[in-house]
């Protein structure tokens, strides 16, 4: 195939599914988030991309990413270094609970557009510049099995296949951005989670850290409420 045939492949838009293709991802999305078996295993995903929505923020603030680590108890840690206060610290503190429901909101435009296949190809690309600042043997494996799922499908898939994985993958995006930040705040109304971003964030601009779980909530649902009308949008079907 040459590069011709495949930027066509990426760039242009695909027909939208059908809509009975789109509940059906939907509840499967519901379900990876509300069953806690399930949650278990498919938090690991949230943690990559909150973590690489650290990442991801000190590099456009000029902060020197120094590495990502992802841990089997779906925890994760960002380490980057430059100005222990200022704009570039607070926005790379801010960005980890909210990154899933951004990147939720933009795979729902996308999808909303019919760029499916150009969907899984950035998920790609994102995945594999985020391994390249992973610094641990799970954090590795992680990605890797994450990103080998989205070539398989992107690569080997038939056209309902690709956009089933698509609209599973930002409903989830935008099911699981809501949950992390309800759980935060319940640890930290028992006393758990005493260096949680929020909690960093309040020390950084004497905000609450109540207050920043709040927005990240906002967040979340405005994103959940937009992305979901952008993935049901009936007339285009």
């Amino acid at each position: 195939m040459d590069f011709a045939n495949v930027w066509h492949r990426v760039a242009d838009p695909q027909p939208l599914p059908p809509g009975w293709l789109v509940l059906v991802m939907a509840a499967a999305a519901l379900l990876a988030v509300a069953v806690q078996p399930a949650w278990r295993l498919s938090r690991n995903v949230v943690t990559i991309a909150h973590e690489g929505g650290h990442g991801l923020v000190a590099l456009l603030t000029r902060r020197r990413l120094a590495g990502i680590r992802l841990h089997s108890d779906t925890s994760g840690l960002t380490l980057s270094s430059g100005p222990p206060t200022g704009p570039g610290m607070i926005l790379t503190a801010a960005a980890g609970y909210i990154a899933p429901s951004l990147l939720g909101l933009g795979g729902a435009a996308l999808l909303a557009a019919g760029r499916i296949t150009a969907l899984l190809w950035i998920s790609i690309l994102l995945l594999a510049g985020m391994l390249i600042k992973i610094r641990n043997a799970f954090g590795v494996l992680s990605v890797l099995v994450t990103g080998a799922a989205f070539v398989l499908v992107s690569w080997y898939g038939g056209e309902e296949l690709r956009a089933g994985f698509a609209y599973l993958g930002v409903w989830f995006l935008l099911l699981a951005g809501v949950r992390p930040v309800v759980e935060l705040q319940r640890k930290r109304r028992h006393g758990g989670a005493p260096d949680s971003d929020a909690d960093q964030l309040a020390r950084l601009t004497g905000v609450s850290a109540l207050l920043w779980v709040a927005l990240f909530l906002v967040i979340a649902l405005v994103c959940l409420l937009i992305g979901s009308g952008w993935l049901l949008d009936w007339p285009t079907r």
